[in-house]
């Protein structure tokens, strides 16, 4: 239940672009926030961009200008679009949704197994 499953990763030089995009495979009774997080081997897992269902987004300084979150809450859907992208994005990335998948079962963070992004020549 609450399965996040992440699309889109893969090789690309330095510059270029990639769409990753995350689909739950049941829809939420509530959403709170859609995430995407990056993970590099060895390192914490750490936040790159959040939005809520108003349109509030908010990006780790390093990627403010070249990454853009967008969502469907409703469908619970959210799309990473990376531009610019540079040999230091290299990570895998995770799609977080923040929500209650039923009235029932409370406010919880639900995860995708993630995709990888390899930024190099």
């Amino acid at each position: 239940q609450g399965q996040l499953v992440e699309s889109g990763g893969g090789l690309v030089q330095p510059g270029g672009s990639l769409t990753l995009s995350c689909a739950a495979s049941r829809r939420f009774f509530a959403i709170n926030t859609m995430a995407w997080y990056k993970q590099v081997p060895g390192n914490q897992r750490e936040r790159v961009a959040i939005m809520d269902t108003f349109g509030w987004t908010n990006y780790t300084d390093s990627v403010k200008g070249r990454f853009t979150i967008s969502g469907d809450s409703a469908k619970a859907t959210v799309v990473l679009q990376m531009n610019s992208l540079k040999p230091e994005d290299t990570a895998v990335y995770y799609c977080n949704i923040n929500g209650w998948m039923t009235e029932l079962t409370g406010r919880k963070d639900y995860w995708g197994k993630g995709t990888h992004v390899n930024v190099s020549l």
